[in-house]
């Protein structure tokens, strides 16, 4: 030791300083090629996601809700239930649960709408006002702009867009795909919970330390927990909702109030965009179904007082600060999911977002700065170098 200390302060007194600059460029150049390939992998990610949605939107929506259901896998194993068994009562409660939601707003949804061309003249009359205001606004545009301009005001042509001829051609043209999609996302959510127990143990038991071990039990009971608590009160609140908002859409008249209540439920899972677009509809429904246009616009009243003491009280209150999300980064994940899978994407933005945040929490964040500016890149260089001038100096 006392050699090899004696030779580095030989070495930095002659500024003969080789020894220390090769290791350096070499975290150098680790440290560029870590960044190159995370960006790059950074960038290409959500290319690839987005064309290939067929395969992995329903892989990600089938995870989600296969974690979701661990709880009641485990509970079914405690109960001496055999793993196939009890992965496959799993996948029968969630599928009549959806097919039920799904019968409740489909159904009466697809009856309310078809009436949409009939109800034509009655959402004219109500909007009357709107539309004569909207109407001077433009000629009065109009004719300012024809004032300023030499010549005539050319506009610009639209594509026409042949629609489907009948429901059947839509559905033939869409409906093979989705059928195929929700069958494999079916199977991967019974194959998930089948091995759940025997893959979480191989993947404690195959670390090479107890404490890797303990780790790795840790990070996947948070995500199951927290995904878990997180789908299963948020469900029991929108429900909730949606049950008294039907409640109050069937004390004014409006037809179908349970059908109402399933969309208010089920846009609310999405956050701050789902809302608004519960009460655009239900405007829209108000506007097909009452004459006044001030009874029309009572159903989305009601829809967003309900939904702010939900957000303010009900779900503050429930779900505590046990999973609170910053506001910036669920914006962020619903702009993010969103581009890349549509409405599928918003809904599962939420979740997967609580995913990474469990796993980064659990297994510590990255820190890319101190990586790339203080262990062996420029920082330790530049300090070396100051140490080397000092010593020659003296």
């Amino acid at each position: 030791m006392d050699k090899r200390l004696a030779t580095r302060d030989e070495a930095t007194r002659t500024g003969d300083d080789g020894w220390l600059r090769e290791p350096m460029r070499r975290d150098r150049l680790l440290a560029a090629l870590t960044l190159l390939v995370g960006t790059g992998v950074a960038i290409a990610t959500p290319f690839a996601l987005k064309a290939g949605a067929e395969f992995f939107l329903p892989v990600t929506a089938a995870l989600v809700i296969a974690v979701a259901l661990v709880p009641v896998l485990e509970w079914q194993e405690r109960h001496r239930i055999p793993a196939p068994i009890a992965a496959l009562v799993c996948v029968l409660l969630f599928l009549i649960a959806a097919n039920i939601a799904l019968a409740a707003i489909v159904v009466p949804a697809t009856e309310f709408f078809r009436l949409l061309p009939e109800r034509i003249d009655r959402i004219q009359s109500n909007v009357a006002p709107l539309l004569d205001f909207y109407a001077s606004l433009t000629h009065y545009v109009d004719a300012t702009i024809e004032k300023f301009a030499s010549g005539p005001i050319g506009r610009a042509e639209q594509a026409a867009v042949a629609p489907p001829n009948s429901l059947i051609e839509l559905a033939a043209t869409s409906a093979p795909v989705v059928i195929i999609q929700l069958f494999f996302g079916i199977l991967v959510v019974y194959f998930f919970l089948a091995g759940w127990t025997r893959t979480r143990a191989r993947a404690i038991t195959n670390r090479s330390s107890f404490g890797g071990a303990m780790a790795t039990a840790r990070v996947i009971q948070a995500v199951v927990d927290d995904v878990s608590a997180y789908l299963g009160t948020i469900t029991v609140i929108n429900m909730s909702l949606g049950l008294f908002v039907a409640f109050w859409l069937w004390m004014i008249g409006m037809p179908y109030p349970l059908m109402w209540g399933g969309v208010v439920a089920l846009l609310n899972y999405i956050p701050y965009f789902g809302p608004i677009v519960a009460a655009l509809l239900m405007a829209l429904g108000g506007l097909m179904t009452f004459t006044d246009i001030w009874m029309a616009m009572v159903p989305a009243a009601i829809m967003i007082g309900c939904h702010l003491v939900e957000a303010n009280v009900v779900t503050p209150l429930v779900v505590g600060h046990r999973l609170t999300i910053s506001p910036l980064m669920i914006l962020v994940s619903l702009s993010f999911w969103g581009w890349i899978w549509g409405t599928p994407g918003a809904l599962l933005a939420v979740p997967l977002l609580i995913i990474m945040q469990t796993v980064i929490g659990a297994a510590g964040k990255p820190d890319i700065a101190g990586f790339l500016f203080e262990h062996g890149t420029l920082t330790t260089y530049r300090q070396r170098n100051d140490e080397t001038t000092t010593e020659e100096e003296v």
